[in-house]
């Protein structure tokens, strides 16, 4: 699935830590020439060391503790924080985090919630999250404080059971040509 979506044009590669699996997902697209291996749903320090030793580039967390911070500055791991609120975002703007995730993105309002953040907050750029899929991904790009998405709508479960790495690589280049 990684060389598809490299092959794609999407190289950065969140993998979520909730499986058994994940860790060594995350080794083995470490691997594959021109991905960015990434690691989703850090929650704990040594998630955070476990993602690192396994070849993770980056990391993504739902939200931001300061020991999840902390740890992430220890492990030299550049973390994309979750915020949802103005709130949350300021916080982590007081801590440097010039770039978070919007997240659970559709749930916290949508792009309407997103695009209102910018009025206040517009040095904050977001990567929304949670909910994003083909019907709604350009309402979020068209923001001035998008920077990216994610979404798993680019490697559909089907399409995955089935080894249909073509079709997959196909959603990605659609995606990636979204951006352009």
């Amino acid at each position: 699935m990684a060389r598809a979506l490299v092959a794609g044009g999407l190289p950065a590669l969140e993998i979520t830590l909730r499986t058994d699996a994940a860790l060594e997902a995350i080794a083995a697209i470490a691997e594959v020439e021109g991905a960015i291996a990434g690691v989703g749903t850090l929650l704990t320090p040594t998630q955070v060391r476990n993602a690192k030793s396994a070849g993770a580039i980056f990391g993504v967390s739902p939200g931001a503790t300061p020991i999840l911070v902390a740890a992430a500055q220890e492990f030299d791991l550049p973390l994309l924080p979750g915020a949802a609120t103005a709130t949350e975002a300021m916080r982590l703007l007081e801590q440097g985090f010039f770039f978070q995730k919007f997240f659970p993105a559709e749930a916290a309002g949508g792009a309407l919630a997103l695009g209102s953040i910018a009025g206040p907050l517009p040095q904050i750029k977001f990567c929304p999250t949670g909910g994003i899929t083909p019907e709604n991904v350009k309402n979020y790009l068209a923001l001035p404080n998008t920077l990216c998405v994610g979404g798993s709508w680019v490697a559909p479960e089907a399409l995955v059971d089935s080894g249909s790495w073509d079709k997959i690589t196909q959603i990605a280049r659609h995606a990636a040509d979204l951006l352009r």
